[in-house]
């Protein structure tokens, strides 16, 4: 069987990456075509930021199927078919929705065998991130945890992509 591509994207807030995600997986015509979405509709601005990706998929000529999965992550095994392009965005909207919930215990070592399995069933496997690391760590307690996390997190799916693309003003730079 041959073991699918992972991709790490990460980048400032609406610097590119969801659209560069969204193209680079839609350009490896997989089977199907499937949006795991981490968002949840907190606030107005979240509401339009949900609503805007949502009608840029709309827009494109393959369609979409979208899994609403702001938390336990595993949970979108079954929903997945070999074969399939898998764009997730975004990490960093997960892991503050797991850091919410108080559900941290093993989640970390559940996210990264959840990926491998994707990897193992899919074809391509796209994960965007938001950089959250470029200002120094928080004097808030709750806030250093959360960064000290995501920059875990953030190493180790970069050890394990393919690739890992930056973004920055629409423009990519491709780290590994």
């Amino acid at each position: 069987m041959v073991r699918g591509k992972l991709i790490f994207i990460t980048g400032g807030v609406r610097s590119g990456k969801s659209s560069f995600a969204e193209h680079y997986l839609m350009d490896r015509l997989a089977k199907r075509n499937v949006y795991i979405a981490s968002g949840v509709a907190v606030d107005n601005e979240m509401s339009e930021r949900i609503k805007r990706h949502q009608d840029d998929r709309e827009n494109y000529l393959v369609e979409w199927i979208t899994i609403e999965q702001p938390s336990h992550f595993e949970q979108v095994l079954p929903h997945i078919q070999k074969g399939d392009g898998i764009l997730w965005d975004c990490v960093t909207t997960w892991l503050a929705n797991e850091l919410y919930d108080g559900q941290m215990e093993s989640v970390e070592e559940q996210l990264y065998e959840t990926i491998d399995q994707l990897i193992e069933k899919a074809k391509l496997v796209v994960i965007v991130s938001n950089e959250v690391l470029d200002e120094p760590l928080s004097n808030y307690e709750d806030t250093a945890l959360y960064q000290s996390w995501i920059g875990r997190i953030h190493q180790k799916l970069v050890a394990m992509a393919d690739h890992a693309f930056e973004m920055e003003y629409g423009l990519s730079h491709q780290w590994k």
